[in-house]
């Protein structure tokens, strides 16, 4: 898709004016990634993958120099090595990462207090009564992107939409370091000739169910009945009715409260043994009672996340009656869906703990968990 010009972002409207957003999403490129080498001149240019090593663990983070050879965040290292032999891995360094957000943040706050993040490296603004009072989306994208590189040295791309669900996707197309617009008049048009595996919120497994439905774009997705689709995707089946027609009125959420936090890590070596294994998930578990306790979160549900060596992942969750009350009985309930999986004849490389369930939560969409860094 081609941006539009700043003008047709304002002719492009529905009947009722009050009812138009203007949401830029903001998505730095290739973020941490990116950090590196700018703070180290011998990286750049070169295919680096930030996390990791070359034996173990996932990319986090690729330069676009890596990703020309197919190397993507969560690629097993070892796999994103054998695409590229060349790849440089460097430890992630998550201080300097939040430090940097934190100036990108206070750039959005010159424009706008709704400001929604996502994660430390995008978020959704909204700017349609905007404290610069600049009336025209695109120039505050244009302007912001710009106060991007001259603070941090860093290069942001953007999408501007009425909706966030077409500002995320719109976000992509220009990348990197550019910008797109999509309009209330060519929005429902774009989505139609999208692939539902594009769709953002729709995962592979999802995107593969829809696949055996017959519906491979948007505009299959369209034809579909409202019945149709929550009779196969549930409660989920309204957002996909409403997206296949560019409807997502969700509003910014400055205060926006995650639906799960979660922890996990990667072991240098495999795990056989139970004992081994629930040592490595008191420090999960600490991190996510540590996090949730500085935002007053209250979960009910734990789920448990192994990945075996051969890559297999498989969970387990339970959900208590009331929020649980301290890590004691966190780490207690993790044991209790952990121990069935042993003795196990095959080696476990990653464990995952998920805090889920937060008291007064209410239904949010599906890219609302945090994942916790360690």
């Amino acid at each position: 898709m081609q941006p539009v010009t700043s003008a047709e972002i304002e002719v492009q409207k529905p009947d009722r004016e009050d009812q138009v957003r203007r949401i830029i999403h903001i998505d730095m490129d290739a973020y941490y990634a990116s950090v590196e080498q700018r703070d180290n001149p011998e990286l750049r240019g070169k295919p680096v993958a930030v996390g990791g090593s070359a034996a173990r663990g996932v990319v986090a983070a690729a330069s676009y120099e890596a990703r020309a050879f197919g190397v993507r965040s969560a690629l097993p290292s070892i796999t994103a090595k054998r695409r590229c032999p060349d790849l440089i891995f460097v430890t992630p360094r998550f201080d300097v990462y939040r430090a940097v957000s934190a100036q990108i943040h206070a750039i959005f706050a010159e424009y706008t207090d709704l400001i929604e993040p996502l994660s430390l490296d995008e978020a959704y603004l909204d700017v349609t009564a905007n404290k610069q009072g600049i009336p025209i989306a695109t120039e505050i994208a244009t302007r912001i992107r710009a106060r991007i590189k001259e603070v941090t040295g860093l290069n942001a791309s953007a999408g501007i939409s009425y909706c966030k669900f077409l500002a995320k996707m719109a976000s992509d197309l220009n990348k990197p370091n550019g910008q797109a617009v999509i309009t209330p008049r060519n929005g429902p048009a774009f989505v139609e000739g999208l692939a539902v595996k594009k769709f953002h919120g729709v995962g592979p497994a999802t995107a593969a169910k829809m696949e055996r439905l017959g519906i491979l774009t948007g505009a299959d997705l369209r034809e579909k009945s409202l019945a149709f689709l929550q009779e196969h995707f549930g409660k989920s089946g309204a957002w996909y009715y409403d997206i296949s027609r560019g409807i997502d009125d969700r509003p910014v959420r400055p205060d926006r409260e995650r639906k799960s936090v979660g922890a996990e890590d990667t072991f240098m070596t495999d795990i056989f043994d139970l004992n081994a294994a629930r040592a490595e998930i008191t420090p999960l578990v600490d991190k996510v009672w540590r996090h949730c306790e500085a935002k007053n979160l209250h979960g009910r549900s734990v789920t448990l996340k192994v990945k075996y060596a051969d890559f297999q992942i498989i969970t387990r969750s339970k959900t208590e009656a009331a929020p649980f009350g301290s890590v004691a009985e966190i780490v207690a309930t993790v044991h209790s869906v952990l121990a069935p999986l042993f003795p196990t004849a095959k080696g476990i490389r990653l464990l995952g703990v998920t805090l889920s369930s937060f008291a007064d939560d209410v239904e949010r969409r599906p890219d609302d968990q945090l994942q916790l860094e360690i």
